[in-house]
């Protein structure tokens, strides 16, 4: 019997998901100040998200974990691009700039996809496309704030934060493809496990000194301080596994499409939260410049005549 739809619960889902992603970012920033490189703070995320997930299924659903061999050279393609250097180019950037502004550069994923179809694939396209195009490139002159001295962003953290989209771009253009298993929860899982499996020849384990997750880090509330396992548990289970789940959820009652549109509020959690945790402030023309970005990254999101689906899972997110 097929549930019926329920498009509140859906856009209750996925605003929660937003709203934890958002919360990610900055406990991620704190676990990256306590000392954390990007690459074990990414290999720590991505090797504990698998982890559960695979226990999960293996428990509760183990038909989820069945694949075909042809589909495992692209699913590894979604674990490395997609997962693990989406990720570590997102926790490059915010070791370096604002969540939020990091988030919006991260965004404009949807602008590189339509460019794209258009330039390469030949599609057609709605006039909106370039609007989309020109809002983002404005308001990402204004987040920069670049008539300022070599501008008000660090180059590494924009740079990197650039790549992240492409790699985020790449990510639904693969899942476009549709060769891949149709289950949402059977591609995260496998796309969190080649990551994992990524990360352990990149950045092996045994080079990794454990006991540095033992050590206490102020958490920027009060005086309060907590065990830097605290944090990464939390960025691993309330950071990838639950707001992961929270989405998959959303699709059952929303398109992938819209979907995305609403997680566009993302950027606009993440900048609230790291205000009040971690006194992250942003100028009155980087919070209009976000805004002007977001306005075309929905355009470029509703640009494409013949709307191929976004890969039914979320956003390897970002954050």
């Amino acid at each position: 019997m097929t549930r019926a739809r329920v498009p509140a619960v859906g856009y209750a889902l996925t605003l929660a998901s937003a709203a934890f992603f958002g919360v990610n970012g900055t406990v991620s920033t704190l676990a990256l100040e306590a000392g954390i490189e990007p690459t074990r703070l990414t290999a720590l995320r991505c090797t504990g998200a698998a982890v559960v997930l695979l226990v999960a299924l293996a428990v509760l659903a183990p038909g989820r974990l069945r694949v075909s061999r042809r589909e495992l050279p692209l699913l590894a393609v979604f674990g490395v691009v997609g997962v693990a250097m989406t990720q570590f180019l997102y926790y490059v950037a915010i070791g370096r700039m604002p969540v939020g502004i990091a988030l919006v550069f991260e965004m404009t994923a949807p602008v590189f996809i339509a460019l794209y179809v258009w330039l390469v694939r030949r599609e057609k396209v709605r006039g909106r496309l370039w609007l989309a195009l020109l809002l983002s490139l404005s308001g990402l002159v204004l987040v920069a704030q670049v008539w300022q001295d070599g501008g008000s962003l660090d180059a590494v953290g924009v740079g990197a934060a650039l790549l992240a989209a492409l790699c985020l771009a790449t990510y639904y253009l693969l899942g476009e493809r549709g060769t891949v298993s149709g289950d949402p929860v059977t591609l995260t899982c496998w796309s969190f496990v080649f990551a994992a499996v990524f990360w352990a020849v990149a950045a092996p384990w045994w080079r990794f000194d454990g006991a540095v997750l033992g050590e206490r880090v102020t958490v920027s509330l009060g005086s309060v301080q907590l065990p830097l396992w605290v944090l990464v548990l939390w960025i691993v289970v309330l950071g990838a596994v639950v707001p992961f789940g929270l989405s998959i959820a959303a699709l059952r009652h929303l398109a992938p499409t819209t979907a995305g549109l609403v997680a566009t509020i993302e950027p606009v959690f993440a900048s609230i939260v790291a205000w009040l945790w971690v006194e992250q402030m942003l100028t009155g023309w980087q919070i209009a410049g976000g805004a002007v970005v977001l306005t075309g990254i929905v355009l470029a999101q509703t640009a494409r005549t013949a709307q191929a689906p976004l890969p039914e899972t979320p956003a390897a997110l970002s954050s």
